[in-house]
């Protein structure tokens, strides 16, 4: 088999026999107002993070979900989108998506607000979304594009690009590798399958979001994932994967570059009231501006005594300037 095929095989096992312990399946989902998630649900928490980011969810956008697992995220969704067909959910795994069309109509039953035609489950997968050009608010994946080879990864998010709006946002949540994941590991697919070998690392996820055409990435959190330890895993040292949740934008990309926010923040700390960097950075002396990687660099060349550039804290929820 390929991999996609042993991973296609592992994940209608787990639809039909929940795995604790996958990916974050022992972690408590979002919780909302209002929104009861089913047990059974709970129990198929497929994913690293989270790709629901509620202060960002208004005018109920329509949302493409990628590999809709056991229905938690495409419901949190709908919770925002109340209409239907809000929700349009990829699942290439035939037994998956029958485990989340059972979950969505329990979901229904415990919650008054929910009716089923909100989500939308279609056959299809990563590679051709089965929607038209520019069409979707917001594209979203969780725990699933690390999966992917990297040509592969590639094509995933040149076809979200392709069918977001423009202005449109590509919501992830994959683990991360602190340093390349050796060869041995990532021939394994069985491991790939079950989210520890395929991770790259955070320069080269970044590059190719950018390289899909996605002009601006803003991270919204970075934490620890899973520890590839030396004895289980054959390694000379421990291997430590982290879950990385970014929302990428579908805009142009600037002449000098894409703007990456990790939480950098700048802070003039001159004599004058405000430092002007006449390419549009206005700095306020001793408050800190969010900043984007790109502009935190050029600023600390430019004026180095007088300008502070913060570390970047891995969440950052919006302002600043680029």
């Amino acid at each position: 088999m390929t991999y996609l095929e042993t991973a296609a095989q592992f994940y209608h096992e787990v639809a039909q026999t929940p795995q604790v312990g996958l990916c974050c399946v022992q972690s408590t989902p979002l919780q909302l107002p209002g929104l009861k998630i089913p047990l059974s649900m709970q129990a198929m928490n497929y994913g690293c993070g989270t790709t629901v980011h509620p202060t960002e969810l208004f005018n109920q956008p329509t949302v493409l979900y990628i590999g809709v697992g056991g229905g938690l995220e495409a419901l949190q969704f709908a919770y925002f989108s109340r209409r239907a067909g809000a929700v349009i959910a990829i699942e290439p795994v035939d037994s998956m998506k029958e485990a989340a069309t059972r979950n969505l109509e329990i979901a229904a039953q415990e919650n008054p607000w929910f009716d089923t035609s909100f989500v939308e489950i279609r056959p299809g997968d990563a590679f051709n979304l089965p929607v038209a050009d520019a069409s979707v608010d917001i594209v979203a994946q969780n725990c699933l594009f690390n999966i992917f080879e990297p040509e592969d990864l590639t094509r995933a998010l040149k076809e979200a690009y392709r069918v977001l709006k423009p202005g449109g946002r590509l919501q992830m949540s994959d683990p991360i590798a602190t340093r390349p994941i050796p060869a041995h590991l990532q021939q394994n697919e069985q491991l790939r399958a079950m989210c520890l070998s395929g991770a790259i690392t955070y320069q080269e996820y970044t590059q190719r979001i950018i390289n899909a055409g996605f002009g601006q990435i803003e991270i919204r959190a970075r934490r620890p994932y899973r520890l590839l330890d030396t004895q289980t895993y054959h390694l000379e040292e421990h291997l430590l994967l982290e879950s990385l949740d970014s929302v990428s934008f579908k805009v142009a990309i600037p002449e000098d570059g894409a703007c990456i926010f990790t939480g950098k923040t700048a802070i003039y700390t001159g004599t004058e009231p405000f430092f002007d960097d006449s390419a549009g950075h206005l700095l306020q002396r001793g408050i800190p501006a969010a900043v984007c990687d790109k502009t935190a660099g050029k600023l600390a060349a430019f004026n180095p005594a007088e300008i502070m550039i913060t570390d970047s804290t891995w969440y950052y929820d919006g302002g600043g300037c680029c």
